[in-house]
């Protein structure tokens, strides 16, 4: 019915047949050059490998064109029906026998498994065989009849999807397919998407708010009116310059510095809360009802382990302090090459912002492009340093010799997103707490080198260039990301695509004894233009699932982290993923081999590292607004050095007078002001003798009681935020269960039930 009804309004269906109308003839199949175009060597490896199967009972079906060799395998059902009591006997899985649509893809599991760390007598595994080029590809086959059809008229393509997505019977068509484990991905991917509705209607609505004030703030008319001279931005070139050249910088900084960005800061760190504690809540309800609460992910490993070999040993655990202080030594070499890079951008921007301005008459074109500029610069960082993270994570995990693939995953995974993190985030890091905070005052800068002078904030504000880093890496990363995971799988299709199947002629195959029967040339002729299809799609690991997840997260990280500095970042990753979950779909189903299907019951090591984001989502937006943002030092003017505070009268606004109280003034008459008569010559042709700058300074250069007042309130307010959060977030924890309470009795009953039936 849910089917019909979508295929009846025009939205896109999804749909698999049932399983008694489709058919799985094979497990996997294995891809090898024909004989003419491989070493002797690998051909006879790749025949012993081909013999040690069919000894231990595998169905072995070779198909042969003019370019490549097939092997369609198949496991024996013994070994299923094994896999499966021992799944029932170590209660690691609730499975039931009449979940027939399930057994394909558990076959599939055993099948993966015995094929990858299987070889009988042989010294080398399947791996070690694909390495060495003895065969060119392994993959499990898609289901012919079971792919993804997509119904088009005049609906919005991707908003059906996602609202599709977020339904029961979808997320169960794609774990009936993959497994629990994509199926888990597209449950956290919809859940996200739904989620991101509110905060991106809230984050609009902030924007909004800044915007209404865009003409009538006597911020902005202060800056615009203003006649103020400020110092030069670099040593050589640059003259001073009239506040007022920088009207549109200060209106830009108001749409994101306002008190409407504070307050939804705070929102987004509870909801990031809240976000986790619903997720598990709705995880629960999906893991329940696929009977996979109790699956253990150890014990799978022996299971597989035995099904294997029932003589096995299982791979103990060991642990090496040598080994873990080599890690621990190289990660943090690989932390300080990352932040080294950051450095490099930091004077990267400043040469730029020092040639702009010798360029150009106005210093708001010069921060502006230099900020563009470091923008672009740190994308291209980005997406070399992701190729060099992935090997250096490959690497360490290498080092390690974790015990299993499960555990080296997690250790990769941790790893991987570790460096991604800073790669993305330090360079954030530096613009929202360092920028125009080390930048020494005149007569006593900051020199990169004794030569260049580190940047100035703007008067109104630090935020608007946080504001344009996230914005550029942001929307260039969802852009860039998903034209390349679309275009990358269909270039890949187009390449790969062999010369068309000639006929009956031009085809040799052979078959097991077993398989003979009329009609069989043309049956062969089928199974070997499907599986031409199949290897044509582009190549899919272990890893692939880690790709799309990393992805995502970091997007979330963008999300959390710093959206005190750009309110629409939750309307931009809505955007996105909207669009993504269509992708990622068509992507898995029509452009990409068929992902080997895996039991899980969680996201893994994801969860600790989205528990982990939300922490420091609480701490850093605590931090921009108390220390990055200009409300503080706003909120102490208004009600300590404001016109409102000793007066009576109610013609004149209390943030009047606000942007020059934060300048500090620095005269040519000091012998430690070291400006030329050149650079003090103002765009109007006069000579000044005096230029502002922003900081709470006197005639001395020393800090003034203001500055310590607002650096208290500063802390105070970090301190009282952050303790405020972490005590909803508990409280958060503590009053909404980790699972629904049907939920926890449906496993009660369950679990009674085994029990009962056990003893029976």
């Amino acid at each position: 019915v849910y089917i019909k009804y979508i295929y009846n309004k025009g939205l896109i269906g999804i749909f698999f047949l049932p399983s008694q109308f489709t058919s799985l003839s094979y497990d996997y199949v294995l891809v090898a050059k024909t004989i003419d175009d491989q070493e002797r060597d690998a051909f006879i490896k790749q025949t012993q490998f081909i013999n040690e199967l069919r000894k231990k009972n595998f169905k072995v079906t070779k198909i042969s064109d003019n370019y490549l060799v097939f092997y369609g395998i198949q496991a024996p059902k013994e070994i299923f029906q094994k896999y499966m009591y021992l799944l029932k006997v170590s209660d690691t899985c609730n499975w039931s026998s009449n979940q027939k649509d399930l057994s394909l893809i558990l076959l599939i599991n055993v099948s993966f498994f015995i094929l990858s760390f299987s070889a009988g007598n042989l010294p080398e595994n399947l791996r070690d065989l694909l390495k060495a080029k003895v065969f060119e590809a392994r993959f499990c086959l898609h289901e012919v009849k079971s792919q993804l059809y997509i119904t088009v008229e005049h609906k919005d393509i991707a908003l059906s999807l996602t609202l599709m997505f977020l339904s029961s019977p979808c997320v169960c068509f794609f774990r009936n397919y993959f497994g629990e484990k994509v199926a888990l991905y597209f449950l956290w991917l919809g859940w996200y998407t739904w989620l991101l509705i509110p905060p991106a209607l809230i984050g609009i609505l902030a924007f909004l708010y800044g915007l209404s004030f865009f003409n009538s703030s006597p911020l902005i008319k202060e800056v615009c009116e203003s006649d103020r001279v400020m110092c030069p931005l670099c040593d050589e070139g640059c003259k001073v310059w009239k506040l007022s050249e920088t009207c549109s910088y200060a209106k830009l900084s108001l749409l994101f510095d306002n008190n409407g960005t504070v307050l939804f800061a705070m929102f987004m760190a509870i909801w990031t809360t809240l976000f986790l504690e619903f997720w598990k809540r709705h995880r629960a309800t999906f893991v329940c009802e696929w009977k996979v609460s109790e699956w253990s992910e150890s014990e799978e490993e022996l299971i597989l382990e035995i099904v294997n070999d029932s003589d096995c040993r299982p791979n103990e655990y060991k642990h090496s302090y040598l080994h873990s202080t080599l890690v621990l030594i190289c990660v943090t070499i690989m932390i300080a090459v990352i932040i080294g890079l950051t450095h490099l951008l930091v004077v990267f921007r400043v040469i730029v912002a020092g040639f702009l301005a010798k360029q150009s008459s106005e210093n708001s074109h010069s921060n502006i492009g230099a900020m563009l500029a470091g923008a672009v610069l740190h994308f291209l960082i980005i997406t070399i340093m992701t190729r060099v993270n992935r090997i250096v994570a490959m690497k360490l995990c290498d080092i390690e010799k974790t015990r299993s693939f499960a555990a080296t995953e997690r250790s990769f995974t941790v790893k991987m997103f570790t460096f991604q993190f800073f790669t993305y985030f330090s360079s954030l890091f530096y613009v929202a707490f360092f920028l125009g905070r080390i930048n020494g005052h005149p007569g006593e800068y900051v020199r990169i080198g004794g030569k260049w002078r580190l940047e100035e904030c703007h008067p109104s504000g630090c935020l608007t260039d946080l504001f344009i880093q996230m914005m550029i890496i942001m929307v260039l990363k969802q852009i860039i990301s998903n034209v390349v995971e679309y275009s990358v799988p269909k270039c890949e299709f187009l390449r790969k695509r062999s010369p068309k199947l000639q006929r009956r002629c031009g085809v040799c195959y052979q078959k097991d004894e077993s398989e003979a029967k009329d009609g069989d040339e043309l049956c062969e002729m089928c199974k070997l233009k499907d599986w031409h299809k199949n290897y044509q799609l582009t190549h899919v690991d272990s890893f692939s699932l880690f790709n799309e997840f990393l992805e995502m997260v970091i997007q979330f990280s963008f999300t959390t982290i710093f959206v005190a500095a750009f309110p629409l970042a939750p309307l931009f990753a809505l955007i996105n993923n909207v669009v993504e979950i269509r992708l990622d779909a068509i992507k898995m189903l029509t452009l990409e081999r068929r992902m080997v299907p895996k039991k899980t019951n969680n996201i893994g090591v994801w969860i600790d590292i989205l528990e982990a984001i939300g922490v420091l989502a609480v701490i850093v937006n605590g931090l921009v607004i108390g220390v990055s943002s200009d409300f503080i030092p706003r909120l102490v003017y208004r009600y300590v050095y404001g016109p409102c505070v000793n007066s009576t009268t109610t013609d004149i606004d209390c943030m009047a007078g606000y942007i020059s109280n934060t300048l500090s003034i620095a005269s040519m008459n000091d012998n430690r002001v070291n400006f030329t008569p050149y650079q003090m010559i103002t765009p109007d042709g006069f000579n000044a003798t005096s230029c502002s700058y922003k900081d709470y300074r006197n005639s001395d250069f020393n800090v003034t009681p203001q500055f310590w007042l607002i650096l208290a309130v500063r802390f105070a307010f970090v301190i009282l935020f952050e303790h405020i959060l972490v005590i909803c977030k508990f409280i958060a924890a503590w009053f909404i269960p980790a699972a629904p309470m049907q939920v926890k009795n449906d496993k009660l009953f369950d679990k009674l039930d085994r029990l009962k039936e056990e003893l029976k």
